[in-house]
């Protein structure tokens, strides 16, 4: 199959880009070409014909227009993730026939190219564009049968080129005496990023499965609670109101806890992940916000509780603990240390790095007899977000949420996402939350599985002032009714009722267990 890639390396960039000025300008070209032709015509340099494989590029769109399968490979797929510039136009207009015509044949494709595109491009490649669209058919190898992996080496490739064009971007701007290495770092962080969201877009495990199949799988689960005497099909929350009505934290779900500051996220999230690794299920706690030897004291203080200790975490971390209390506490500390439960607590990290900690934990976990099972991220608000969307903190939400439920599924883990809610709790009458107040993006409500928010009436009791001796009497008395009263709001779940449950949780030793349901 002739192509115009050798030709094309041995141009000049500003050809290239000269030609894409003329693309952006035709009738039918798509927004992603726009950001396309921006992305190329900033490369540092033009891949030669060792690094790039022109042939991943043509196979691809040969299959698809001989399969007529676009919409496989439209989720994983953009415009700019081609190399070559004409292949990047052809996938464009591929786009718009399927949209306009739904065929994505390439008389149908040929035709929606204007006179003038295709004469500048026939000229300037010396080629004859009719002949080069069945010559794409003609020679394509994947077919529809693999079409998704096909896509997914061009991406592959795009990556693999552009993780080159940034490292010499770095290197030339490093060798500048007056850069700042930590501007360079951040820098080169973000576009990483960008690179590594694309690459790891969608899945790599079995996709497609028969219903029966399924529906096997759904009675082995069902079969297999039956028989531990549990009920559960997930991942225990070590409270059995809460595992009765969700049936335990379920793997391949995002689950949600969102709540206002001094509600309890972190002291829930952390006792639910102790309890969860205490069932000896490999349990991940990516702490943003918190160091780890600070969640270790509310650990300590959780565990402590189970041995009839109430021990502040306060004092643990201010050390106001006598030699009685110490040798009490070490014997907590030693359930801890057994426990499969692995703490991280890098701060400003992004969607792609929390990946690649997890992968980490996940090999730990695997070696040490207990594979991860669940991945606590604490919290939403504090991801560190990729430039592509540059500020926009509806998308930049979307695109996290998006991830970490994709994240959940390719690794069959149940990850569980504390988030912060919004001020708009604060001026209402009733602050119990509800599903508006989730911050910045509806995208939230929509990728999780399952949404809890947390609720401590008494936190609000304690902040009241004035009013009669009788009100405050009052006040006094409803809040020694509530002082130890969490409410867990099921205010979403895709397989499950909704409904709230009261839970018992002392604050100050870090410690939630059950309560009475209502």
């Amino acid at each position: 199959m002739g192509h115009p890639a050798s030709r094309r390396q041995r141009a000049h960039r500003s050809r290239a880009c000269r030609y894409m000025g003329a693309y952006q300008q035709a009738s039918f070209a798509h927004p992603e070409h726009h950001s396309f032709s921006k992305a190329w015509c900033s490369m540092t340099a033009l891949p030669n014909a060792e690094s790039f494989v022109v042939e991943i590029e043509q196979d691809l769109l040969g299959s698809i227009m001989q399969s007529g399968e676009l919409s496989r490979v439209s989720g994983i797929i953009r415009p700019d993730h081609f190399i070559e510039p004409i292949h990047a136009l052809l996938y464009g207009y591929i786009q718009s026939a399927s949209e306009r015509y739904g065929s994505v044949k390439p008389v149908v494709v040929y035709k929606l190219i204007p006179e003038d595109d295709r004469r500048a491009i026939e000229a300037r490649h010396e080629i004859n564009l009719s002949a080069y669209l069945a010559s794409l058919i003609a020679g394509c190898m994947s077919g529809g049968k693999f079409i998704e992996r096909s896509a997914r080496k061009v991406v592959e490739q795009w990556g693999r080129l552009k993780i080159g064009d940034e490292a010499k971007r770095l290197a030339e701007a490093a060798n500048d005496p007056n850069s700042d290495p930590m501007t360079l770092i951040n820098s080169c962080g973000r576009a990483f990023d960008d690179i590594a969201s694309d690459v790891k877009a969608g899945p790599k495990r079995k996709t497609r499965i028969a219903f029966s199949e399924a529906a096997g799988n759904a009675f082995a689960a069902a079969e297999a609670a039956r028989q531990r005497g549990s009920g559960l099909t997930g991942i225990t929350w070590g409270l059995t109101d809460v595992n009765r009505l969700t049936g335990g934290i379920q793997r391949r779900d995002l689950t949600l806890i969102g709540a206002r500051p001094s509600m309890g996220k972190t002291t829930l999230g952390l006792s639910v992940g102790i309890s969860a690794a205490r069932s000896k299920t490999g349990v991940g706690f990516i702490s943003l916000e918190m160091d780890a030897d600070k969640l270790a004291a509310r650990g300590i203080s959780d565990l402590a509780f189970n041995r009839g200790i109430a021990v502040p975490y306060a004092d643990i971390i201010r050390g106001k603990v006598d030699d009685q209390i110490l040798s009490s506490l070490d014997a907590a500390t030693e359930d801890m240390r057994h426990l499969p439960l692995m703490i991280e607590d890098q701060s400003g990290l992004s969607i792609t790095d929390i990946r690649i900690k997890t992968e980490i934990m996940m090999e730990q976990c695997q070696q040490a007899g207990n594979p991860l099972g669940a991945l606590f991220i604490d919290h939403l608000g504090l991801i560190r977000a990729s430039s592509r969307y540059s500020g926009n903190r509806v998308h930049e939400v979307t695109e996290m949420t998006g991830l970490l439920k994709g994240l959940a599924r390719e690794y069959d883990i149940a990850v569980v996402l504390l988030s912060q809610l919004n001020r708009a709790v604060e001026g209402r009458d009733n602050k119990r939350p509800q599903l508006s107040d989730l911050r910045d993006s509806g995208s939230i409500e929509q990728d999780a599985d399952t949404i809890i928010f947390l609720y401590r009436e008494a936190y609000y009791m304690e902040r009241e002032k004035g009013g009669s001796v009788e009100a405050q009497a009052d006040r006094t008395s409803k809040l020694i009714d509530c002082q130890n009263k969490l409410e867990f709001i099921i205010a979403k779940q895709r397989n499950g009722p909704l409904a709230t449950i009261d839970l018992f949780a002392d604050m100050a030793c870090a410690a939630v267990r059950n309560g009475v349901q209502r």
